[in-house]
């Protein structure tokens, strides 16, 4: 099974430590969620392990393959990465959009084949943007602009999706959409890895957390071993009350430490 791990990774600026021996890994078929404060290192983690940044120590790997030694063309076609800024150069239709998923299987605007037009269409109606295909993309708000990159990097239909914090700028009603979305695409064989603040909607959802603080990643497991009161003082400074049942779990923040 095709496996995208990250191995002993360390990342500095300067004297200054970003991550610091960080290991994981991510198969098809699992939605993890990396969890931590703000500076917690979640985002420098995930562009390291895409091979975006420069480590200090470690390697990341896909199918046991150096991430740094294949093509941008061959990491798109394995990876598709949403991150956290998404700028757009110019503004464009929504489609048009979506449809730059389909770039790295060789498709262009204006001349996608039927197998990228299925999957744009099928990217768009799945995100709730079939009313707004048409739009461009300056007239959006900034929660269907956060719909239609996720929809874009649906569109891509890699084997392993890497969000930074997907859900971001979202409602409730589309949060719980756009990781519904991802959950269904994990039970047909993807693996994601989101970066998420919502420590509830990760339990609930994801089949493991994995927790960082200070670079470092302090735990990594299913929502039920860690998802607990001295995780949440250890990485987020706060006391909370957990109670879960078969609706997921309920995470109170009670106060700071």
């Amino acid at each position: 099974m095709t496996e995208l791990c990250a191995r002993n990774i360390s990342v500095h600026a300067n004297t200054k430590a970003l991550v610091e021996h960080a290991s994981l890994s991510l198969r098809g078929g699992e939605l993890v969620a990396l969890l931590g404060a703000n500076g917690a290192g979640k985002t420098t983690l995930l562009r390291a392990i895409l091979g975006l940044i420069g480590l200090s120590a470690g390697v990341a790997s896909l199918a046991g393959i150096d991430i740094r030694k294949l093509s941008s063309m061959e990491r798109a076609r394995q990876v598709s990465y949403l991150p956290q800024r998404r700028p757009l150069a110019w503004p464009n239709t929504v489609r048009d959009v979506v449809a730059l998923g389909r770039f790295a299987h060789g498709a262009a605007l204006g001349r996608l084949g039927k197998l990228d037009a299925q999957a744009v269409d099928a990217a768009i109606e799945s995100c709730d943007l079939s009313s707004l295909a048409d739009r461009q993309t300056d007239t959006l708000s900034g929660g269907e602009l956060a719909r239609v990159h996720v929809a874009r990097a649906i569109a891509a239909a890699a084997p392993f999706l890497l969000a930074d914090e997907p859900v971001a700028a979202l409602d409730p009603r589309h949060q719980l959409g756009i990781i519904k979305l991802v959950r269904e695409y994990v039970n047909d064989g993807g693996g994601a890895l989101l970066v998420l603040h919502d420590v509830a909607l990760a339990a609930r959802f994801a089949d493991r957390l994995i927790w960082m603080t200070g670079g470092r990643i302090v735990a990594d497991g299913s929502p039920e071993e860690t998802c607990t009161v001295q995780q949440m003082r250890e990485v987020y400074g706060v006391r909370a009350k957990i109670r879960s049942d078969a609706d997921g779990f309920d995470i109170r923040i009670i106060g700071a430490v």
